[in-house]
């Protein structure tokens, strides 16, 4: 037997020698491996220590550190590259529903009121003085009046360019300043839906059209005036034979006979109505500071004139009284100290307006059968609802506040007197309110009621107000803009005889307007002043459309002649149309399209109210 021991894994245990060693040396070595494990290991190296036996062989794991988390590299590829083909896709996708050709739903038709707005702002083209521009779109029109002013021998300064009033060639002032109020304080109000319609910059061009003409009929420059131009031109039939615009039936093109200036020296109604018209055109053109400057001016040198020379234009059998009379100023100053007001700022004109006897002058506290009617005559109610206004958004308080509540009284007043349940004015079968009491030629005043309805309805919304009250009851603000749609649908067509009263409107309108230009031919004849009667006389219809243009509508009984020599059927006029425009912007396009609260103040100045003088010392 072998003195040496076995290996029970099979070998021989037996030590070697060469394999031994001293103390020393395993102590020297245990000192190295010591310094060798105060080391940092690496990241691989603490792997190799702490992989088994079996480990050795095996492919090593990567991984991917992103600071909060650790996972595998091959993971985080493939989230990598699903997101980067995710991406991709929906890029694609994109790009294809791009290519692929969109069927957009078409914008729904302009509603009757946009499309009549059109035809009717066409009516001021046909109805310009002086040289035509090329873009005027009357093909029938050329230049005309070009020698007016000029050739009055009394006068000798031009008075070329404005409008004539009708189906006349005469110039009047003052229901021209009043058809260019009418028009700015529309485009004040509804300037966006002028701008949807597509109309902005055409109202604003007759505007423009109309207002500098009126600063050629005065010394425009000068701080203060003694006269102003009121007529170019004359209609008078008391002169007999003698030629002039309603005696003759001429082309205005072909006119050649005198036409002379009628000056005034104290016309207060007209002074003011024509700073009116200045000072709202100012406010139109705000964004054109020196030509509003101009206007402003000009403004306020015809309110002096109109404070300083009293007097009615139309006084003492004037030609202007046979056609458009005016029978007091004071309403004049209260509408023309309104809008010197919002075009100045200035306070004393505000003090004038609402100064307690200038209304009563003016006919607030009296009422009266024509009370409520807005015309290019009586502007109270007009200036009511402007002053209401006023009230309505900046609140101005003491002194102001009861006349403005007084007024603002009145104005809810009047818009009950114009809904049916009431009978302040009468209405024919069709439903046509007879604000002139049956009167001829009535739809120059139902266009007006129908804007202040529905201006005044949009004020109430715009101010949060959902109505108003009529004694003990209350009425929408819906009911008002209903009144004014039936009253422009009648004149649009909806009524008895199926016919619209806005020439060139609908399948059925009037053929014979009482216009000369209309009814003469272009045909490069000159009919001279009794040469185109037979033009005046004729049955046929007009070979010109005066598109646009309100006619003066039917009788009390919804009756109309479509006759060109009955003028109280089938003449149409600027106010008239002037009105039309107003109504028909503010019931066009979607209701909730209001007013625009903020641009007529902008020339006034911050409002701090005075506070009330103390009440009086108590006594016992």
């Amino acid at each position: 037997m072998s003195m040496y021991g076995r290996d029970p894994w099979g070998g021989p245990l037996e030590i070697s020698h060469a394999d031994s060693a001293t103390d020393d040396d395993r102590s020297r070595n245990l000192d190295l491996d010591r310094g060798a494990m105060s080391r940092t290991l690496d990241e691989t190296q603490q792997s190799w220590l702490l992989a088994g036996p079996g480990d050795q062989g095996k492919k090593k794991k990567k991984y991917v550190d992103l600071g909060c988390l650790i996972i595998s590299r091959k993971i985080f590829l493939w989230i990598v590259g699903g997101i980067l083909g995710a991406a991709a896709f929906a890029g694609f996708v994109t790009l294809i529903v791009k290519a692929v050709p969109r069927h957009h739903k078409p914008p729904p038709p302009p509603d009757n009121y946009t499309l009549a707005l059109h035809k009717a702002l066409m009516f001021f083209n046909a109805q310009r003085s002086g040289p035509i521009p090329r873009h005027n779109n009357v093909t029938w029109r050329g230049n005309s009046g070009m020698k007016d002013g000029l050739s009055d021998p009394a006068f000798k300064r031009s008075l070329v360019g404005g409008f004539y009033d009708a189906g006349d060639a005469i110039k009047f002032n003052f229901p021209s300043s009043f058809a260019m109020t009418m028009l700015s304080w529309s485009v004040i109000e509804y300037s966006a839906k002028y701008q949807a319609a597509g109309e902005l910059g055409h109202v604003r061009e007759i505007i423009k059209w109309g207002s500098d003409y009126l600063l050629k009929t005065f010394n425009s420059s000068a701080d203060t005036i003694d006269k102003l131009a009121a007529q170019v031109g004359t209609g008078s039939m008391t002169g007999g034979s003698s030629p002039n615009d309603h005696y003759c039936w001429m082309r205005p093109e072909d006119i050649d006979y005198p036409r002379p200036v009628t000056e005034c020296h104290a016309c207060s109604d007209l002074a003011a109505e024509m700073a009116s018209a200045l000072a709202a055109a100012s406010i139109v053109f705000k964004d054109n500071k020196k030509y509003s400057q101009k206007l402003v001016h000009g403004a306020t040198t015809l309110f002096k004139f109109s404070r300083e020379q009293r007097g009615r234009y139309s006084a003492g059998g004037s030609d202007a009284s046979f056609f458009y009379n005016s029978t007091s100023y004071w309403d004049e100053f209260v509408w023309g100290g309104a809008w010197m007001y919002l075009a100045t700022g200035n306070s004393s004109y505000l003090q004038l307006a609402t100064n307690p006897t200038m209304a009563k002058h003016a006919g607030a506290f009296w009422g009266g059968p024509d009370y409520g009617v807005f015309s290019w005559d009586n502007k109270l109610t007009g200036a009511q609802v402007l002053l209401s206004r006023l009230r309505l958004f900046l609140s101005p308080g003491y002194p102001y506040e009861e006349i403005l509540r007084t007024f603002h009284n009145q104005t809810s007043i009047i818009m009950c007197s114009y809904l049916p349940i009431f009978r302040s004015f009468n209405r024919t079968k069709g439903g046509l309110i007879q604000l002139n009491h049956g009167r001829p030629q009535p739809l120059q005043y139902v266009v007006n009621a129908a804007f202040l309805a529905t201006v005044y309805s949009d004020y109430l919304e715009a101010a949060d107000t959902p109505g108003w009250y009529c004694g003990p009851n209350f009425y929408s603000t819906g009911v008002l803009r209903d009144f004014a749609k039936t009253q422009i649908d009648y004149i649009l067509g909806k009524n008895p005889r199926k016919m619209s009263y806005v020439v060139g409107f609908g399948k059925k309108y009037p053929k014979h307007v009482h216009h000369r230009g209309a009814s003469i031919p272009k045909n490069g004849v000159h009919y001279n002043c009794k040469g185109g009667w037979k033009w005046r006389d004729s049955k046929k219809p007009n070979p010109n459309t005066i598109v646009g243009a309100m006619v003066a509508g039917p009788d009390r009984h919804d009756g109309f002649k479509d006759v060109r020599s009955n003028y109280n059927y089938t003449e149409p006029t600027l106010a008239g149309n002037a009105g039309l425009v107003a109504a028909l912007i503010a019931l066009s396009g979607h209701e909730n399209t209001g007013v625009d609260k903020n641009t007529i103040f902008s020339a006034v100045p911050p409002m701090f109210p005075t506070p009330p003088p103390p009440p009086a010392p108590w006594k016992p």
